[in-house]
Order: C-alpha cells, then sequence, then structure tokens
C-alpha cells in the first residue's frame, strides 16, 4: 500500500474572497479553491489522488506560495506567473493547462482560440471541460478564456469572481506598461 501524498494547506482573504491552497512538500501548488467551495476542493482532491490518498495539514505560507499569491492580488501580476504546480488528471487535461499558463496578464483568448493553439481545434467542446476542471484556478488562469462572443462564460468561483480578476489583471497590466513608458528624469 502507498503513503498518502501529504499535502499542506493555507489560507488567506483576498479582496473577493477567502482562498484556499493546497501544495506539496516539494514546493509545488496543488489546488486552489475558495472556501465558501471547500467541499468541492475536496472532492476534486479525492478524484485526482483517490479516497485515501491524501492527508491535508495546514501549513502557514508552504514554500512562499501564500506571500507570492497575496503580492499578485496585491498588484503583483508576475508573482504567479511560476509558481511550480503540480496536477494529476488526463495528459489532455494537463496540455490544456499549461496552455492556459501561456495566456498572458491582461488578455484573454476563447476556448476555440485555446483549442487552435494546442493544436486541436475540433476540441472545443473538450477545451472547455478541462478548462472547467482545473484545479489551480488563477495560478493556471483559467478565468482568462471567454466566450466566442467576448461574453464571460462559466467560472467555478463565479462570474463577479472571474469579473473582478480579469478588471485587476486589465487595471494591473495598463498601469505597468504605462509606468514604463514615462520618460526617465535625470537630476
Amino acid at each position: 500500500m502507498h503513503e498518502p501524498l501529504k499535502l499542506l494547506t493555507d489560507q488567506l482573504d483576498t479582496p473577493i474572497g477567502e482562498m484556499i491552497l493546497v501544495a506539496d512538500h516539494d514546493g509545488n501548488l496543488r489546488a486552489i479553491d475558495w472556501t465558501d467551495h471547500t467541499e468541492r476542493l475536496h472532492n476534486l482532491l479525492r478524484r485526482h489522488y483517490g479516497r485515501n490518498g491524501f492527508t491535508l495539514e495546514p501549513a502557514n505560507n508552504p514554500s512562499g506560495l501564500t506571500n507570492a499569491i497575496k503580492r499578485y492580488f496585491a498588484g503583483d501580476l508576475t508573482a504567479i506567473s511560476t509558481l511550480p504546480v503540480q496536477t494529476a488528471g488526463t495528459p489532455f487535461q494537463r496540455e490544456v493547462w499549461r496552455a492556459l499558463r501561456e495566456i498572458p496578464h491582461g488578455t484573454t483568448t476563447t476556448y476555440g482560440q485555446l483549442a487552435a493553439q494546442i493544436g486541436r481545434p475540433n476540441a472545443v467542446r473538450a477545451v472547455g471541460l478541462a478548462n472547467g476542471s482545473n484545479p489551480i484556478g488563477v495560478v493556471v488562469p483559467c478565468h482568462r478564456v471567454i466566450g466566442s462572443n467576448g461574453s464571460l462564460t462559466g467560472y467555478g468561483g463565479g462570474l463577479e469572481r472571474k469579473r473582478w480578476l480579469l478588471n485587476h489583471e486589465d487595471t494591473n497590466h495598463q498601469n505597468k506598461e504605462q509606468t514604463a513608458s514615462l520618460p526617465l528624469k535625470l537630476t
């Protein structure tokens, strides 16, 4: 019998609700969800690792992950760009989740564009399902995927959170670009 995967959990307050993150002892982010969806998070972990395949223990800022996510919510969008993630899921799901991380801050894409990006232009529905099964929301930015008509479509945390995340990234991305284009003042 295999030893259960020992996972660490931490919680943090964000402008859009309390978040729970799950990490392993190697510093990889394994899952993120909102505390108002804790049961969904536990179901996801059971689906990925088996009913008795993991244990959860509270931790303070495991491997600096909590602080990085706090910096993201404070406006440092790049704070989460290179966080290490490790997921279960099918090879197709993991391919979609990797592609999600390539969507730049402050931009969106459609399910069709994402399907084309991974070389499967006819797999739009499968891409949508994989997007909806993403266990590491925000860091693996499934919120950046919108409908082909530009509408906000489903988000596990709710459309209001999705709208907030997109506005947060757009505003902070624009502010960074504007600051970078200001002339240097030499004294």
